[in-house]
């Protein structure tokens, strides 16, 4: 009975990620980027809870597999928002100091 819950835990985060992540419009993207981030890191958080819960081997290799699949995404989520400011900072100079 346990792993069903478990279970139903995954498939409702599953559901409520992509919710989230899909009524986000592509002009609001940048500025949410951060608060997209801070939800995966939760998410993360609650994967490892469950994989330092599972009492039996098949919970834990799919805790184990939201690990990885979170971490996956916090980290491409953090690249993404680092190379979008990188857009908004501007052109820098290739020989600073150097008269022109």
């Amino acid at each position: 009975m346990e792993s069903i819950i478990v279970l139903t835990y995954f498939v409702l985060a599953v559901f409520v990620g992509f919710e989230v992540v899909s009524k986000v419009s592509s002009t609001l993207h940048t500025p949410l980027m951060s608060g997209a981030n801070a939800i995966h890191g939760i998410i993360l958080v609650g994967a490892i809870i469950v994989a330092g819960h599972a009492k039996t081997t098949g919970i834990l290799i799919l805790a184990l597999l939201a690990v990885l699949m979170a971490t996956v995404n916090l980290v491409g989520g953090f690249v993404v928002t680092d190379r979008m400011l990188e857009m908004f900072s501007g052109k820098k100079k290739s020989s600073e100091g150097a008269p022109s």
